[in-house]
């Protein structure tokens, strides 16, 4: 156990990735989606959030997301949600893609603030004045992944169109569009992911 600022880490990102059985990636990479709609470019904060960037990487390397549809789009006058994804549980996964029959149906929590050197995992802010010390939060273009319970799915992502300091510190943010925010807007339920490639 190693404290920091007061916050005990029971847990860090190598306990995890082992846990997990993934290549721990401790770098940004960045990421170009194929859609039915156009292409956007996404930088994944794999230095922040080197659980959730690897966990996503290895969903692209097993092609978890190709042809998967946006099966949840919720808009609001000045924000737009835009759920992807698949899950063992539900009716997008067409079943066709054994890899994600090895997978956990859930990963940890994770989130960085600006004066830790670690991640904070399972971890989730309750007082607001924590969140001006958080690394990411939601803006235009950003990424993160949808909870299940207290955890978040190992699969299912969302993005959003606009700032909600509402949803800060409760989601692992572990991106952000960098290139094609406008294909966003065209985004609607019936589109798709065609594909998803690791730039570098």
């Amino acid at each position: 156990m190693v404290t920091a600022c007061s916050f005990k880490y029971y847990d860090d990102s190598n306990y995890y990735c082992q846990k997990l059985k993934l290549t721990c990636i401790k770098g940004n990479k960045i990421v170009q989606f194929k859609t039915s709609k156009g292409d956007f470019e996404v930088k994944l904060f794999g230095k922040d959030n080197p659980v959730t960037v690897s966990n996503f990487l290895e969903n692209i390397d097993n092609d978890i997301y190709v042809n998967q549809k946006f099966y949840k789009i919720i808009n609001y006058s000045q924000l737009k949600f835009i759920h992807a994804g698949v899950n063992q549980e539900n009716k997008f996964y067409s079943g066709q893609n054994q890899s994600l029959n090895k997978l956990s149906p859930t990963i940890p929590l994770e989130i960085k603030f600006k004066e830790e050197i670690k991640p904070r995992y399972n971890y989730q802010i309750k007082n607001p004045y924590e969140i001006v010390n958080l690394v990411n939060t939601f803006e235009n273009g950003s990424i993160a992944m949808v909870k299940i319970g207290k955890n978040n799915s190992s699969t299912e992502f969302f993005i959003v169109t606009n700032k909600i300091p509402e949803l800060d510190g409760r989601y692992s943010i572990f991106g952000k569009i960098i290139k094609g925010l406008d294909v966003l807007e065209k985004i609607d339920k019936e589109d798709f992911i065609k594909e998803v490639k690791i730039s570098n």
